[in-house]
């Protein structure tokens, strides 16, 4: 007797329909047709059956804090640094912990369980550190909830930073974190970025920094950090987030400095929804649309990741732990319209997440985990398309969260009494180009 068998199921790759069998906390068997009792069936009737979405890039600790102790009237990246700030002294650990708690009941509902989480370590005490620690502990069954440990006023900047930052990663904090572009001067970012490298090649660890989260074409900490990735030989376990600088750098300097990045192994994450809104604010037009050069990063060979960075807190007031919406803004923003690089949007939130942050390969596949989504689409393209409901979310071979699926009852006459979204899919495109 097999635990669930998912008849029918699409999977990314472009096989199907297929049964899918899963015994425990693995996947048993794939075919075309498994002829086998099972405690539970799931019918996916030829809709797309995925891994887990992954978040490379949030903020747990201020999330779901919109309007405290006020809102963000700029828009700006700035005013929202100064926000958090006021904010900081307010923090309880409770509050922080109720707010996570609720985030990853709505990311679980859109299958979203694995979330890299930077947190607040410029000053003491800290907070956001003893209650997402607690928070890991808790979701622990169902999230991979990792911790970076993000001196967010600057590690020279602010006083005691890396003192911080050390107490935090003792307590438990996964990853090292920094922000070389918010130190006093370019200087102090080099040597920031330094430091933090030789921390984390000594404790063993992985290092994501927000790296040129800016518009200023002189803002070259990743060139820095690609060195330091070589030098210290810490390849996929270094990531660079944001890197927005990149779309102002002149053509020459990119094409000297992409391929030193892929040369160094490091993995780069942008934010497609909060890049598109925080950059070029200073610009009138022609306005910059504020994201990195992913194109020519995937060329290079580089693991490209799209991050969702926040939900309704001092920095984006939107948000809803939506990684097909990140991949749909991506789509857009970078933009990447062709049938191929819509089908790598998809893969970027889901495995390539995975990969930049560590986890094993969430590929759906027999002998692997049985942790897996079942969307209201056919295929890949067709659920960045839609933002595609998720029907079924499983962890371990446990069925997680269930969405019925969206459907509209319609009054028209001598039309279709109900309408399924997902029927609208075109025929002659089931391949990526």
């Amino acid at each position: 007797m097999l635990d669930i068998i998912i008849r029918q199921a699409n999977l990314p790759d472009g096989q199907g329909p297929v049964d899918i069998a899963i015994q425990g906390d693995r996947i048993a068997e794939i075919a075309p047709r498994i002829d086998a009792e099972a405690r539970e069936e799931i019918d996916a009737t030829g809709r797309l059956v995925c891994p887990p979405f992954t978040d490379p890039h949030f903020h747990m600790d201020a999330t779901l804090s919109l309007g405290l102790p006020r809102m963000n009237v700029s828009g700006t990246l700035l005013e929202g640094i100064a926000l958090w700030g006021e904010l900081k002294p307010l923090l309880t650990p409770d509050a922080v912990i109720e707010r996570a708690l609720c985030y990853c009941d709505l990311a679980v509902s859109q299958g979203l369980l694995a979330i890299r989480s930077h947190v607040d370590v410029s000053t003491a005490p800290l907070v956001g550190v003893e209650a997402l620690l607690e928070v890991r502990k808790q979701v622990a069954p169902y999230i991979d909830l990792q911790l970076v440990a993000f001196p967010q006023d600057g590690l020279y900047r602010a006083e005691k930073a890396e003192e911080n930052l050390i107490r935090s990663l003792d307590m438990g904090v996964d990853v090292v974190g920094g922000i070389p572009h918010f130190e006093r001067t370019m200087a102090d970012g080099a040597r920031s970025v330094t430091r933090l490298a030789e921390i984390a090649a000594e404790r063993g660890l992985m290092l994501d920094l927000h790296c040129d989260e800016s518009d200023d074409p002189m803002s070259r900490h990743v060139e820095t950090l690609a060195y330091e990735t070589t030098r210290l030989g810490l390849g996929g376990r270094v990531t660079a987030s944001h890197v927005t600088a990149m779309h102002s750098y002149d053509n020459y300097y990119a094409s000297k400095l992409i391929p030193l990045i892929a040369e160094s192994g490091m993995n780069v994450v942008p934010n497609p929804l909060i890049n598109i809104t925080l950059q070029g604010r200073s610009d009138t037009y022609p306005r910059r649309r504020g994201l990195t050069r992913v194109p020519e990063l995937r060329a290079a060979g580089v693991n490209v990741a799209f991050g969702q960075d926040c939900t309704m807190d001092p920095w984006y007031s939107l948000g809803s732990a939506d990684m097909l919406e990140v991949a749909h803004m991506g789509v857009h923003a970078v933009p990447m319209t062709s049938r191929e690089a819509m089908d790598w949007a998809f893969t970027s939130v889901t495995q390539n997440g995975a990969k930049a942050m560590g986890l094993p390969d969430p590929t759906i596949r027999k002998g692997g985990p049985a942790s897996m989504v079942v969307l209201q689409a056919k295929d890949p393209i067709e659920a960045v398309r839609m933002k595609a409901t998720r029907l079924a979310v499983l962890k371990h071979g446990k069925v997680l969260s269930r969405t019925a699926p969206r459907l509209a009852t319609l009054s028209l006459p001598g039309r279709p009494e109900t309408l399924d979204p997902a029927s609208y899919a075109p025929v002659s495109a089931d391949k990526p180009e």
